[in-house]
């Protein structure tokens, strides 16, 4: 199977959230492709972060771009009927916070999202071996979760490949997603060892805040020219 057009998706825990509809607006408009939503628990992760309603807020400032829910929440599944009705397109979440990954995936797909799972960097891939034929979306932490700006940590290249690897062999149109670090420096580097799908925070939005609608066009056109040389 062909490899899936290159997705960047800059994620709003980096953007300024006193303008974040103007923010996602104006990263939209410079070339990124999906928002990523980061939505932590203080639970299942040390940090507090945003709810349905700013996804639903979202929608209604205007942003159509697909929203890519990453729910690092434990227990997940009373949540996520919630993110599909206030305008998620994919949500994802650790099979670490759920009862039963089978079902939850299930849930996901019937709320008419895409499901994905998420792998820490010590948590191994084995359960994709049950469910790969039911999920769209595979995400790869390359930090530890919690945070943005955290260093982006080598070792998941090896598991971009071996996921890659996996993908391949089923033959299932499945994106393969990278979270953590990524940067104009690294991310021809994460392309070749086989994602589609590029989050970044800080590398985007970590710069001062201005009203300057092409702000980000430099950045993004600097991370679309280091993937068109990647080698694969």
């Amino acid at each position: 199977m062909a490899r899936q057009a290159d997705f960047i998706a800059p994620s709003i825990l980096s953007a300024d959230f006193a303008r974040l509809g103007q923010e996602v607006e104006q990263v939209l408009a410079s070339g990124a492709d999906i928002v990523h939503f980061d939505v932590m628990d203080n639970h299942y992760v040390p940090n507090l972060t945003i709810g349905p309603l700013v996804c639903e807020a979202l929608r209604k400032y205007g942003i159509t771009a697909p929203i890519d829910v990453h729910l690092m929440v434990k227990p997940v599944d009373r949540i996520i009927p919630d993110f599909a009705a206030a305008g998620a397109s994919y949500i994802t979440f650790h099979p670490e916070a759920s009862e039963h990954v089978d079902r939850t995936l299930q849930l996901i797909r019937a709320e008419g999202c895409k499901a994905g799972l998420v792998f820490n960097p010590a948590t191994p891939l084995t359960i994709l071996e049950y469910v790969l034929d039911k999920v769209d979306l595979i995400l790869l932490m390359s930090v530890n979760p919690g945070f943005g700006g955290q260093h982006f940590i080598p070792g998941a290249l090896d598991k971009l490949r071996q996921v890659r690897s996996l993908i391949d062999a089923a033959g299932y149109n499945i994106r393969l997603e990278i979270d953590g670090g990524v940067k104009a420096d690294n991310i021809g580097a994460i392309k070749a060892a086989g994602a589609d799908t590029f989050v970044a925070g800080s590398g985007i939005f970590g710069r001062p805040g201005t009203d300057d609608p092409n702000r980000y066009d430099s950045i993004l056109a600097q991370f679309r020219a280091e993937l068109a040389k990647a080698r694969l």
